[in-house]
């Protein structure tokens, strides 16, 4: 009697693991202290944000005397139409605004 094989695809074997798309970084020197301290908020406008932040702000200047909060809104929509506009000059704005430390928010 014959036998008969099934018909079954066969197909090259791939790694499955994709390249890098970014490669490791030198970070920035972090402050030792936040005291006096100008912070930028930065956000996508998603996920209550406005009620995360406020709180945080509040905390913030609450621990660290004369620290500066400089609201999200002045930065815009890092998730918006201009995303890539913004997000690239967002640097260049940082420097403008004098900031020492970001906070992001990401809300997904």
């Amino acid at each position: 009697m014959e036998s008969i094989e099934p018909i079954e695809p066969t197909y090259a074997v791939v790694w499955p693991k994709a390249p890098r798309g970014a490669q490791s970084r030198t970070l920035a020197p972090r402050r030792d202290r936040l005291v006096g301290a100008r912070i930028a908020f930065v956000w996508d406008y998603l996920f209550r944000g406005e009620e995360l932040f406020a709180e945080i702000a509040r905390l913030l200047t609450l621990r660290f005397p004369g620290v500066e909060i400089v609201p999200y809104d002045v930065f815009g929509n890092i998730h918006g139409p201009d995303e890539a506009e913004l997000v690239g000059d967002l640097g260049h704005r940082l420097r403008a605004h004098r900031i020492d430390a970001v906070l992001v928010g990401n809300g997904c």
